[in-house]
C-alpha cells in the first residue's frame, strides 16, 4: 500500500503560509510528496527546497489570471498536482497551505489506509477539522465552519478537485467515503491583523472580478477579528510541527468566547448541535458509506 502526498502553494512567503508545517506534518505518512509552485513573486521556491527530504518532488506552474471566479484556478492547480503522483500509489493525501496534522493521528490514518486500500466501494477518507482563529487560543464553533471534508482520495484520475478546492467530486457525483479518526487543523485565520487583511487582499482576485475585487482592495489595511459568530477557547496542544511558529506570535487578541452573533435560527441550530452532536440540514460534498 502506497500513499502520495500533495499540495499547490503560491507566494506562501509573501502571505506567510505554514506551508513548511503543512507538508511536515504528513510526510511520516506519505511515500512521496508532489509540490506544484505556481508563478511566485517572493521567495516560495527556496522555502519549499529548505525542506531537503527525500520523500518531496517540486514541480512548478503558472496560475491563470483569467480564472479569477469562485477560486477556480485553485481547483484546477490542484487536480494539476494530483495528476503529477506516481501511478503505482493507492491513495493521494491533499493538504493545502494552511492545513497541519497532528502527529497523533498518524498511525490512525496510515491503518485507515490500509484497511480501505482494496474496498473499492472507498472513493476517499473524511477528516474532522478544527478552525483556528485570531490566534492559536480560538476555534470557531459554529456552522460557518465546515466540519469535515476528504483529505485523502483513491488515485483515480476520474475523481477532480471541487469548485475552490474545498474538497473533490467524480464529475458532479459526491465521493463515497470513510470517517477516519484524524482531525485537520486549518490555520488559515491566525495571523496579526495587518497580515490578515494582506492576505485577504492577494487571494480577493482568486474569487472576485473587477468592481468588486476594486472595492475590497480599497478596504482599510487592518483585519477585525470581532468579526465572528461564535468561538471556543482551545484546550489541547497543536501539532509539534507547529510550536516554533506559535512561539514566535507577535500580536495580541482578545475575544470573547460568550459572545455569540446569532439569527435566532442559526441559534438553535447551534445550541441544537452542541446538547446532541447533531449538525442538522449541514451542506455535505460527500456521502457516507455505511
Amino acid at each position: 500500500m502506497r500513499i502520495s502526498g500533495f499540495t499547490i502553494i503560491k507566494n506562501a512567503v509573501f502571505n506567510d503560509y505554514p506551508i513548511v508545517e503543512a507538508v511536515k506534518s504528513i510526510l511520516p505518512v506519505v511515500d512521496e510528496m508532489i509540490i506544484l509552485v505556481g508563478d511566485c513573486s517572493d521567495d516560495t521556491l527556496a522555502l519549499m527546497e529548505s525542506i531537503q527530504d527525500p520523500k518531496i518532488k517540486i514541480h512548478h506552474s503558472v496560475w491563470d489570471p483569467t480564472l479569477r471566479s469562485g477560486g477556480t484556478v485553485l481547483a484546477v492547480e490542484t487536480d494539476k498536482a494530483f495528476g503529477l503522483i506516481s501511478p503505482d500509489s493507492d491513495w493521494a493525501f491533499y493538504i493545502q497551505g494552511d492545513e497541519v496534522i497532528h502527529e497523533k493521528y498518524h498511525s490512525a490514518i496510515r491503518a485507515a489506509c490500509e484497511q480501505y486500500a482494496g474496498d473499492k466501494r472507498v472513493d476517499g477518507l473524511l477528516f474532522r477539522y478544527l478552525h483556528f482563529y485570531g490566534t492559536y487560543d480560538y476555534v470557531g464553533d459554529s456552522r460557518k465552519w465546515y466540519s469535515h471534508e476528504v483529505r485523502i482520495i483513491r488515485n483515480d484520475k476520474t475523481i477532480r478537485s471541487y469548485k475552490d478546492a474545498q474538497g473533490f467530486r467524480r464529475g458532479e457525483k459526491k465521493l463515497m467515503v470513510k470517517p477516519i479518526d484524524a482531525c485537520v487543523y486549518h490555520y488559515g485565520w491566525v495571523k496579526d491583523p495587518v497580515q490578515m487583511m494582506k492576505k485577504q487582499k492577494d487571494v480577493s482576485k482568486f474569487w472576485n472580478k473587477d468592481e468588486a475585487l476594486k472595492a475590497f482592495l480599497a478596504s482599510p489595511d487592518y483585519f477585525d477579528f470581532n468579526q465572528f459568530d461564535s468561538l471556543e477557547k482551545f484546550k489541547e496542544t497543536h501539532p509539534a510541527v507547529m510550536q516554533q511558529r506559535i512561539e514566535r506570535l507577535n500580536w495580541k487578541v482578545e475575544l470573547d468566547t460568550a459572545k455569540k452573533q446569532f439569527s435566532l435560527k442559526d441559534k438553535l441550530l447551534y445550541y441544537f448541535e452542541k446538547a446532541t452532536g447533531i449538525r442538522l440540514f449541514d451542506f455535505r460534498n460527500y456521502k457516507m458509506l455505511r
